[in-house]
């Protein structure tokens, strides 16, 4: 009888308008009764009540109010199974008396009826599987829980057949329930979606409605919470209204299930059949993209670049209300590179897509990264696989396309060949078009390879120290031997190559890595060297620049080159000195030599290692030079001439004695220690 009469309270209470704190209190209630009941008619009523009282739906422009009402329906139901365990616990005398567990579902599945939206049955139905079978609980037998499975694929494409686009609440509601259950349906069931509803769906629910991320509108208020402290560092206070909204944002109930809404999304690309969905939906992640790029631009934090946010930011934005965003904006990132890999597989997979739609796919998915690149930059470049996945595939795929690809490039080359941008963005744009041209160097002709690549590296070849164009600085380096070593392009290299070398020279070792240096002259001497073009027209080439190299290591600094910038996470270059690298660079070029070039520079690598007094330096240019020999970098003909070399030219002791090391006087023939691998 007290349940009755609390069922009767409830019921009254639920036919009046309410706060959102009087809702939240109701559907708590609600969700104990209905656990309580032990009429099954009763239950039916409650469910009811609940997807249509006014109380509950009185602010129903709100995804608040639907996921607490799949919230309500999960509490009860793992309630219900906890009875039921208890029951069982307590033998023949349970004091339990309320429906049995199929019962009660069953109850609770027809309350879902028609004087509620169909979207609405999906958050009784969702709440009863998550309550019941998520988190290995395996509550229901595999018969009901098939059945549970085929009522929510029904509701959802009744609810999908209905919905209209503008109906926020509505979409996003069957976007989030779906996304929750989605993982403990069947693969029969998931198929059965109709994803080609489904998958505009989800797109406007994650990236345009207010309760995702709002077209990135959000970056744009930001600016406006942004301002000056009195030791001129800018503040984003955690007190402002734009870091209480950006918060709610990241913390709603839609971001926070955003990696399985990504799953399902990319499901739904694999499985649509009708593939002008996928092109609308490329178009729709392209403008997002843009729209989020364009709002970043407008926001005074782009203006800082990131290694200079030490020096221009409050301790309260770099250590809280900064660490909120970037979460946020990589949770958005992530999400769309999910849904490209589904995408780009789909186009590698579907010979029709491949033939009709893969270069657009391929640019548009280019153009989503060249947005994003604000983002994923701070992460560092390969640093997640889908990432690297996405960006070459669109790479590998637009390739084949040699007009396309050269129409992007120009679409995305910076704005002045010349001059250094002033704005991080524009600099961070440029060094994702340095480091997605060299890529296409192979398919397009000399004349774009000097005009268009060329061009845009040239700037950033010569400059001086900045810690803020490392990176870019590097990516034109990288761009610039891509460029001579492909094929078609022979006659730049006489035409660049004595000022790229000089170039190379100066800026080593302030503004160039160890690492970048060593593969430039490796790389320079591999094009120099036979069997290419030029080795033939000027034979002395790659001699002149192991020279150069040669007469540096006498007058290289042997101190050691300060490490790279903290946030240049993917630098694992060991600590060496000017001089130590001189000498790996010329170990490094032995592979490429010809065999009389080889049989003469073997003694000069072994005179130049031992030029170096440090004995650390020395001895990790020895351990180089016998990975060299015993690695299997060189082919049969070369590993010979370091073989005779070694053992019979005494190449053993000028390596490892110097140039009089048969003058040391008496030793024991072959007496080397038992952990030198010499």
């Amino acid at each position: 009888m007290a349940t009755d009469r609390s069922l009767a309270t409830l019921l009254r209470a639920l036919h009046s308008p309410s706060s959102d704190q009087d809702a939240s209190r109701l559907l708590g209630s609600a969700s104990t009764i209905l656990t309580l009941l032990s009429n099954p008619l009763n239950v039916n009523l409650l469910t009811n009540q609940i997807l249509t009282a006014p109380a509950v739906w009185h602010n129903s422009n709100e995804l608040g109010v639907p996921f607490r009402v799949l919230s309500a329906f999960n509490a009860a139901s793992i309630r219900i199974l906890q009875n039921e365990t208890l029951t069982s616990m307590q033998g023949p005398y349970p004091t339990w008396e309320g429906l049995a567990k199929e019962e009660w579902v069953k109850a609770v599945v027809s309350g879902a009826d028609d004087r509620s939206p169909r979207w609405r049955h999906m958050l009784a139905l969702g709440g009863l599987l998550l309550g019941f079978e998520s988190q290995h609980r395996r509550g229901l037998s595999v018969t009901l829980r098939r059945t549970l499975e085929s009522a929510i694929v029904e509701a959802a494409n009744l609810a999908l057949d209905v919905v209209e686009p503008g109906d926020e609440v509505a979409s996003t509601s069957i976007a989030l329930v779906l996304s929750h259950v989605f993982d403990m349906l069947g693969r029969l069931d998931k198929s059965q979606i109709n994803h080609n509803l489904l998958l505009p769906l989800l797109i406007r629910a994650a990236y345009f409605s207010r309760d995702g991320f709002h077209w990135g509108y959000f970056l744009g208020t930001i600016d406006a919470d942004v301002v000056q402290d009195t030791a001129e560092k800018f503040v984003w206070s955690t007190k402002s209204s734009t870091y209480f909204q950006t918060h709610q944002m990241s913390s709603g109930p839609l971001i926070a299930s955003l990696g399985s809404l990504s799953r399902l999304a990319a499901f739904s690309v694999e499985v649509v059949h009708d593939e002008d969905c996928l092109i609308v939906m490329v178009e729709d992640l392209s403008a997002f993209c843009r729209s989020l790029c364009v709002q970043w631009r407008q926001n005074k934090l782009s203006e800082i670049d990131i290694a200079e946010e030490m020096d221009f930011l409050s301790d309260e934005s770099l250590k809280v209300s900064l660490p909120v965003l970037w979460q946020f904006l990589k949770a958005s990132m992530f999400a769309t590179m999910i849904v490209l890999r589904a995408l780009l597989g789909r186009v590698l997979g579907d010979r029709r897509m491949l033939v009709n739609e893969a270069p657009f796919v391929a640019i548009q998915a280019l153009h989503i990264l060249r947005n994003l690149y604000f983002i994923s930059s701070r992460l560092g470049h390969n640093a997640f696989s889908q990432h690297t996945f996405v960006h070459l595939t669109a790479i590998d795929i637009l390739s084949k396309y040699p007009v396309q690809a050269e129409a992007f490039l120009r679409d995305i080359k910076p704005a002045q060949f010349g001059r250094l941008p002033l704005h991080p963005l524009d600099r961070c744009h440029d060094l994702f078009f340095l480091n997605t041209a060299e890529y296409f160097t192979i398919v397009l002709t000399r004349s774009v390879n000097e005009d268009l690549l060329l061009a845009a590296a040239a700037p950033y070849l010569g400059i001086g120290i900045d810690s803020r164009l490392l990176n870019i600085l590097e990516a034109a380096h990288s761009i610039m031997l891509a460029v001579l070593q492909t094929p078609q392009n022979s006659e730049l290299i006489s035409k660049y190559l004595p000022s790229y070398v000089d170039t190379l020279f100066k800026v080593f070792p302030q503004n160039l890595s160890p690492r970048q240096f060593r593969v430039a002259i490796q790389t320079l001497i591999r094009i120099t060297t036979p069997p290419s073009i030029i080795s033939e027209r000027q034979p002395l080439l790659a001699t002149t620049l192991l020279e150069l190299v040669y007469t540096r290591v006498s007058t290289a600094s042997n101190l050691p080159i300060p490490p790279p910038p903290p946030e240049d996470s993917n630098n694992s270059d060991p600590t060496l000195t000017e001089q130590a690298v001189m000498a790996l660079t010329l170990i490094d070029c032995l592979p490429f030599l010809p065999l009389d070039l080889l049989e003469e520079w073997l003694p000069l690598v072994a005179e130049s290692v031992n030029t170096i007094n440090d004995q650390d330096m020395s001895g990790a240019c020895k351990q180089r030079f016998w990975g060299l020999l015993s690695g299997g970098e060189m082919d049969v003909a070369r590993a010979a001439v370091c073989v005779a070399w070694w053992n019979t030219r005494g190449g053993r002791e000028r390596m490892l004695f110097g140039r009089h090391g048969s003058e040391r006087g008496p030793s024991t023939t072959g007496g080397l220690a038992a952990t030198s691998k010499l």
